[in-house]
């Protein structure tokens, strides 16, 4: 598949975002049944359908430019999405690493990388990047390793240190979470930030996997999907911005449901890193108005009947209990059985 960019469109303001038919095509709708539950659905992360985003570990598309500016953008009004605690350096320099190899194997005609011992040269042609530095010196890049890198790839990333046979939630950048805050988790254990979500304790679906991801091993990362709803194409859903965004839900009329309601999917890579041993976590958000999911009928009916028959604990998490029935008598109408 040839990779092409759009226009810079905005996740903002006048919110331009829009997917164009090969991106709907390529979206990862994330219900593979009618009902939807918590369940751990953890899966290899091996290469798999050319051209989706299951073909490389870190997935590029058409929006790419467009996310790094809208990064950029949120750097630089809240510096602290970015954080990496003292002892998680080597894992900070890993990712960089592993990302910068990762992307210039998979996209070689945007992405090259050449290495001579510590002496490392980058180009990122599709920014127009082109950097000269030595592999664990700070000094010799333009900041710090993880936003360095992480300013030049889609997505979100969480470092998590394994101590005392737990997950710790020590490093990362962050720029469009779905309502959590890197400063609020930091620090904090895999069940600690995972303690607002609702049945999944109750379900023992935490405990397993945590299990799991302790035996995470070097060179078989795992891969899963997660979703919610988002209003407008909006990327940066934190707790920090709420105020910018939480008026949004309460918008959504029988008019405006099919564009302004958007599904929001997260696919999420765990990854060990091969020197420091931390697990890298990282969080690909990917965006779909109900306007384009519906252009595929399964996608619509399944959606109606996951969205009519939730549990009202999940969608109050998720956010969408005061727009979910206008959503769910909007969608009626493309599932021939309701």
């Amino acid at each position: 598949m040839t990779l092409t960019f759009n226009p810079l469109e905005s996740y903002r303001e006048d919110f331009s975002f829009r997917n164009s038919v090969d991106a709907i095509q390529r979206f990862p709708f994330p219900f593979p049944d009618d009902q939807y539950l918590y369940s751990v659905n953890l899966e290899p992360a091996t290469s798999r359908d050319p051209g989706s985003v299951f073909e490389h570990c870190f997935d590029i598309d058409e929006h790419y430019r467009s996310e790094m500016a809208e990064r950029n953008r949120v750097l630089k009004h809240d510096p602290r999405r970015c954080l990496v605690m003292p002892h998680m350096q080597q894992a900070a320099w890993d990712t960089l690493g592993l990302l910068m190899e990762h992307l210039a194997s998979d996209y070689p005609e945007h992405f090259q990388l050449q290495r001579n011992g510590d002496n490392w040269h980058w180009r990122n042609l599709a920014l127009g990047i082109d950097q000269r530095f030595t592999y664990g010196d700070a000094d010799s890049l333009p900041c710090a390793p993880l936003e360095y890198i992480g300013r030049q790839v889609q997505g979100d990333f969480a470092l998590l240190d394994q101590r005392d046979g737990d997950l710790f939630m020590d490093a990362g950048l962050v720029t469009c979470p779905a309502d959590w805050s890197l400063a609020f988790d930091a620090g904090m254990s895999f069940k600690q930030w995972h303690a607002p979500v609702p049945m999944a304790h109750q379900m023992g679906v935490f405990d397993r996997a945590l299990k799991y991801l302790l035996n995470i091993q070097v060179g078989q990362p795992v891969r899963r999907l997660n979703w919610t709803l988002t209003i407008n194409p909006r990327l940066d859903t934190s707790p920090e911005t709420f105020h910018e965004w939480g008026h949004d839900r309460a918008s959504v009329t029988p008019e405006n449901v099919g564009r302004l309601v958007h599904l929001r999917v997260e696919l999420q890579l765990m990854m060990r890193l091969p020197r420091s041993n931390a697990l890298m976590f990282s969080i690909r958000t990917y965006l779909i108005s109900m306007d384009e999911l519906v252009t595929q009928p399964a996608w619509a009916q399944r959606l109606h009947r996951v969205l009519r028959d939730l549990p009202d604990a999940i969608a109050d998490y998720k956010g969408m209990t005061r727009y979910r029935q206008t959503l769910v008598d909007w969608l009626r109408q493309f599932d021939p059985e309701a």
